[in-house]
Order: structure tokens, then sequence, then C-alpha cells
């Protein structure tokens, strides 16, 4: 089931962004099987591994490497996010591989440049994009957002994209390709907004003073009066005006919404405004407008939201909460996810399908 139902993928078993896009593949159908170093039993709390099968290889060995050839043949895509050259040293890189094979690199640097080979995680590489000197507060450092921008936004998101426009170019040239994934380049991409504003010269460098970071009125955080958040985004005219009247706030406002030397002064009397009720009090008041307010949700209340309960967008196999298959297709629909297997519990299934005998496989498997 699934529209990728027909798509094979090998994914060399790694931490971050790579599995979770072979999790998100094998969500919508494809046939995912992880390459793993050493057995371990049954996680259901792995979520990255659901949908997924795998094969416990030792490829510092001749039986295990060429059973990892036999795989990467019987596959269309190859999936690893190490550094640059650890395949290529086990004899596994593009250059080893058949031409039709489309191979999809993740990692946070790029396959080339002068940190090609240094280590980093998400805050690193969204620091260089510019990116991360424009999150949080003026007057502190810059605020990571999880490692949701970089490493799956960046990384995951445009592995993704690289490999379904490999298939696609595939289906006409009968070739595959390398996928260079760098979370460096990704992140940029997503910033064509910000990079207009920037020439326009609507934006500002310093942090906390434009429009998206929390310093319009209309468009941050507050704190109600029982501790909890309320989300506030009425950036256009209409659904500011809503804002407004709703929450009680001076209809004069509407007039200057975008006169940047008075949002400081707003902030401060919204604030009030909105500290005099509860979070859900607010919720209230604003649910079904177009006014663009939201409550600040906890992971744990998330799912129970009428809205994302109603659309079953948190689903619990075996009690773990999770994301269900997204996006969803009215023809080929995705199955409910398969919990994760124990990695490695898959291999003499998978060592049979690729044509070795009993003899053979219990000697890869030791």
């Amino acid at each position: 089931m699934g529209p990728l139902a027909s798509l094979k993928i090998v994914e060399f078993s790694g931490l971050g962004p790579a599995p979770l896009a072979g999790q998100l593949l094998a969500d919508l159908g494809a046939q995912v099987i992880t390459v793993d170093r050493k057995a371990a039993p049954v996680d259901p709390t792995d979520i990255n591994r659901r949908g997924k099968r795998s094969v416990v290889l030792d490829l510092k060995t001749m039986q295990g490497l060429e059973a990892a050839h036999r795989l990467i043949a019987a596959s269309d895509v190859l999936i690893e996010g190490f550094r640059p050259g650890v395949m290529e040293r086990l004899t596994l890189g593009p250059e080893d591989c058949p031409e039709a094979l489309i191979y999809a690199r993740m990692t946070g640097w790029g396959q080339e440049g002068p940190l090609s080979q240094t280590a980093g995680h998400d805050i690193n590489y969204l620091a260089l994009t510019g990116a991360l000197h424009a999150m949080g507060d003026a007057d502190r450092a810059p605020v990571p957002p999880l490692n949701l921008v970089a490493d799956y936004g960046g990384g995951t998101m445009f592995l993704l994209l690289g490999i379904l426009s490999a298939v696609i170019e595939r289906g006409i040239s009968g070739k595959g390709q390398v996928v260079d994934a760098a979370m460096v380049d990704g992140v940029p991409a997503m910033m064509g907004l910000i990079h207009a504003m920037l020439a326009q010269g609507k934006w500002s460098v310093d942090r906390g003073a434009n429009w998206l970071d929390g310093a319009a009125p209309f468009y941050r955080c507050y704190t109600c009066a029982c501790g909890g958040y309320l989300s506030v985004g009425a950036l256009e005219p209409q659904f500011h005006a809503l804002l407004l009247e709703k929450a009680g706030l001076p209809s004069e406002h509407q007039d200057s919404q975008n006169d940047a030397s008075k949002w400081e002064a707003r902030r401060s009397s919204y604030a009030e405004a909105f500290a005099r009720k509860t979070r859900d009090e607010w919720a209230a008041i604003f649910e079904g407008s177009d006014a663009c307010v939201a409550p600040v949700l906890t992971f744990s209340e998330a799912q129970f939201h009428p809205h994302m309960a109603a659309r079953e967008t948190i689903i619990a196999p075996e009690g773990i909460s999770q994301a269900a298959p997204a996006p969803r297709f009215s023809r080929t629909a995705a199955a409910t996810p398969k919990p994760p297997t124990g990695i490695g519990a898959d291999t003499d299934d998978i060592l049979r399908m690729l044509g070795y005998d009993g003899t053979a496989r219990a000697a890869i498997m030791g």
C-alpha cells in the first residue's frame, strides 16, 4: 500500500536525518531494508525504524560485503549519512554500484568543501546559514529550534526531494545519479522569503526586530494567567482586525499595524491583556475565527486537541505516540505503519531473498 510501494531502498543505518528519510519513505509504502552492524532486540520507541526490515552484515568480511553488493543491486535507491569517503573505503561508493542506482548522501556540510570532513550538529549547520542568528530574543543568544530546521528541514526533506526527483529523471534516462543533500544547502533554500525581504530592505539583521521573529506584537507568543502560552499570528490586516476585536485591544491599532516604532509599547500592553485570562479561555474566545490565534500545546496535549484528534494526526501503536504517515493520498493511501522489528531480525529472510542457500546464510550470519 502507498504511492511508493514499487520503490526498493537500502539504507545504511546511522543517526539523524537519513533514518527519518527512510522512515517517511517506508510510511508511503517503499520497501526499506536497513543494513546494520550488530543485532539488537526490538525497541518499540525507535520510531525511525517503523515499517523497515533489518539485515545485519559484517562489512569487514568478504561474505558480508558481497551480500551488501547483492542487496544494493536489488535496490532502486541507496541512502547513507556518513562522512564523505566512508562508503568508498568499504568499496560501496557510487563507482562500485550499478549505473541505475540512485545514491542518496546525507550530510551536514556536503560532500565537498573545507568542512566536509568535520563533525557537526544541527545547531552548527544552522549557524553557518545565517538563520540561527535570527532566532530568539534581541537581548539573548540565539535559541536553537530543536533540531527541526537543519537536520530535518534542510536535511531530510531535501534528501527526499532529491531522491524522488532522481527517480522521475531515471524514468526518462534509465540512469541513476548521486544526490548530495547537505543541510547547509537546504536551509538557505527554504529562506527565499527572508532573502527577498533582506534585498528589499524590509528585514533587519538585528534579532527580535522583524515581522516574523517575535518583534511584531501581532506575531509572537504571550503568557496567559495559567502560565500557559498563546500563539498569535495575525499578519494580514483583516486577521489583525479580528485579533483586536476579540482580544478587546484598541481598534485604532489597525491603521498603524506595521509601524515598527509602536511595536515595543504594544507588546507590553498586549502581554498585559493576554495575562488576564487562561490559555484555554483565550482558545475558546478565538475558536473558529480567522484571527490566527492558537493555544501552545505540549507534546502530550497535542494528540487530544479536537482538530488533531479528528485528523488522527498522532497515533499510538503499542502505546508509543508518533505521527501518522504524511502527506495523505486520495487513491494510494498509506497503510498503518508497522512497528519496528529487532535489529537484524530479518537477516535470514533477506539473505534468502538475495539467493543465498542455508549454508551460505549461516556463514554470513556467523
